[in-house]
């Protein structure tokens, strides 16, 4: 195994997320959503659903936290599926990690990543399990989040963290600093995180084994890129809140130019 490259900066909490790679051919969330749906002021998927754990997914020993976040997004796309918790090992997103980098600890691209769940799916508790599309948020709108969220799709956030992150997460405590010292963008470093619910302070995400809540303020900053991850249309909410007609047109033109 390759050694990592900086991103193993705290002796628990392990850092993973390479710099945001953009593409303005990227799907946009606001061109497949229907007309507007009223959401709840606060809303988490795991308070709805009993059960659901938060596993660490070995994101304290080695920097795969965009695969960790994959799998906490698996976790509940297929509680919504199979009507059950299906059992993802840390085995599994270990060797996904590393198949994915090519065995090297310095984490990954996030979009280069989804494409590959996209195209080639990732295996995990002993099936293979694929996305049909995903989405690019606005990652200044808290608007697109919350109905991101709501939908039950959840958001995968890119994170360029600062240091007083660090701080407040060691402290048991929300992100939400985000002026004074130790508050650069990225001076800790880039992290991906599963973004499962929101309260009216802001995203509540899944990393390193807990629930971890941050302000509206932080997520503006902080927040490099962001997507919505759209396994199929398969809940009554899913179909009321997405144009599927809109993502198949935009898959079947990705499939053509990619045949060209």
């Amino acid at each position: 195994m390759a050694p990592s490259k900086g991103i193993q900066r705290y002796p628990i909490f392990k850092l993973g997320k390479a710099k945001a790679r953009r593409d303005s051919r990227n799907l946009k969330l606001k061109a497949i959503l229907r007309v507007p749906v009223e959401v709840p002021k606060e809303y988490d998927f795991d308070t709805s659903h009993a059960g659901v754990p938060t596993p660490v997914f070995a994101n304290d020993r080695f920097g795969d936290c965009v695969i960790a976040g994959r799998a906490h997004q698996t976790l509940r796309f297929e509680l919504l599926e199979q009507k059950k918790i299906i059992r993802i090992t840390d085995t599994d997103v270990v060797q996904e990690y590393f198949r994915e980098t090519g065995g090297a600890d310095d984490g990954l691209v996030v979009l280069d990543s989804l494409k590959r769940w996209r195209k080639q799916g990732w295996k995990a508790a002993g099936d293979k399990y694929f996305i049909t599309a995903f989405a690019e948020i606005d990652r200044k709108s808290a608007s697109e989040v919350k109905r991101t969220v709501f939908t039950d799709l959840g958001a995968g956030l890119g994170l360029s963290l600062p240091l007083t992150a660090q701080r407040e997460f060691a402290a048991g405590k929300a992100w939400n600093k985000t002026t004074g010292s130790g508050s650069t963008r990225n001076s800790w470093g880039g992290h991906y995180v599963y973004v499962c619910g929101y309260t009216t302070l802001g995203p509540m995400c899944v990393t390193w084994g807990r629930k971890q809540q941050m302000s509206w303020a932080f997520f503006k900053k902080y927040c490099d890129e962001a997507y919505a991850v759209i396994d199929a249309l398969n809940t009554r909410k899913k179909r009321l809140a997405l144009n599927g007609t809109k993502i198949a047109a935009f898959l079947s033109k990705v499939t053509a130019v990619a045949k060209a």
